[in-house]
């Protein structure tokens, strides 16, 4: 399949929280944030080599150790699962960050290297002081910055329940992105054994099988991509898919993960994985029935479905409560827990 170019991600340069939060977060869009983060010292340690930049990060390093993903050059930094679908193509060990670094500068000159990375790890424990250094006003200060290390490996399509800002520190990056509504073309894999949390696309957006994924060319007529260079940032929009790859020898990302809805509400994937328990099973017709109940009281697409009861009289289709959500949830546990 050859691959017409994409289009670009829109571009925006000096934003700031106000221009942030009245332009671009509504808009519901991804955007290039255009050397957001060009003044963080890790940036500056990173453009005058990786070796100061290793150094820069040794110096915060508690010494504490990471969890490594690592692959044989076979994979070409595809983090993925077997060609059996039984297992993963890559392995996890433990081991101290400063071996990872060590291990990453040692490998630049390597024209076939093995795969290796350290993914979404909290600064908070590995590197404290990191945060405080290197500021991003965007987000409220308690969202905690995560760091992703390693050479050029890619990291498959997928979505995130959450508003996310990405952060180019050192290395080049390419994320190619989807719309929610494009899960119909993307072939999603399982989603109780994945490489790293969220379920992930089947297809290899490098080499995508066309005879066994024929719906994908719809998804990419729908795609955009969105290149980094160190100092930009991505702003990526709740649950939209993201195939990201990483295009250097030695690259290091921050990003911060963060919800608009009430902290106290649950995951919405609880929910899509109980109505496939309880619901998905069920004959035609009665799945019908509960379509127009998801329908009327989740998504509200009659209005509001309470809106002739007392406020104070709706229960758990009201306002939702600490109170509430424990009462709910103590029902659920109830509901699991019987035979």
């Amino acid at each position: 399949m050859t691959m017409t170019p994409l289009p670009r991600t829109p571009e925006y340069r000096d934003v700031d929280p106000a221009r942030f939060r009245a332009e671009i977060l509504p808009a519901g869009q991804p955007a290039i944030l255009k050397g957001l983060v060009t003044d963080w010292p890790a940036v500056a340690a990173g453009r005058r080599s990786d070796e100061a930049l290793v150094a820069y990060l040794g110096g915060l390093d508690t010494g504490a150790p990471v969890t490594v993903l690592s692959g044989g050059a076979e994979i070409d930094g595809r983090f993925f699962y077997s060609d059996d679908l039984g297992g993963l193509n890559f392995q996890r060990d433990e081991m101290p960050l400063a071996r990872v670094l060590g291990a990453l500068l040692e490998l630049r000159p390597v024209a076939r290297p093995p795969a290796i990375a350290v993914q979404s790890t909290p600064t908070t424990g590995q590197l404290p002081g990191f945060a405080e250094a290197n500021r991003l006003a965007l987000v409220d200060p308690k969202v905690g910055p995560r760091i992703w290390i390693g050479n050029a490996i890619t990291t498959a399509t997928h979505f995130d329940m959450s508003h996310n800002i990405a952060c180019a520190v050192a290395g080049r990056r390419r994320f190619t992105l989807f719309p929610p509504d494009q899960l119909k073309n993307l072939y999603l894999g399982p989603f109780d054994f994945t490489p790293a949390g969220p379920p992930v696309s089947m297809v290899d957006l490098a080499r995508p099988d066309l005879d066994r994924y024929p719906n994908f060319p719809s998804a990419l007529a729908a795609a955009q991509v969105a290149e980094l260079e160190p100092g930009d940032a991505i702003y990526i929009p709740y649950c939209w898919f993201h195939n990201v790859e990483s295009l250097d020898p030695f690259t290091v990302l921050i990003n911060y993960w963060w919800n608009e809805a009430p902290a106290l509400l649950s995951p919405p994937l609880v929910a899509l994985v109980h109505a496939l328990a309880s619901v998905r099973g069920l004959p035609p017709g009665e799945r019908e029935v509960w379509r127009g109940m998801f329908d009327h009281f989740v998504f509200q697409t009659n209005g509001d479905p309470m809106a002739h009861i007392p406020p104070d009289k709706r229960g758990s289709l009201g306002e939702m409560t600490p109170e509430r959500l424990a009462s709910l949830r103590a029902v659920l546990l109830q509901a699991f827990s019987s035979p």
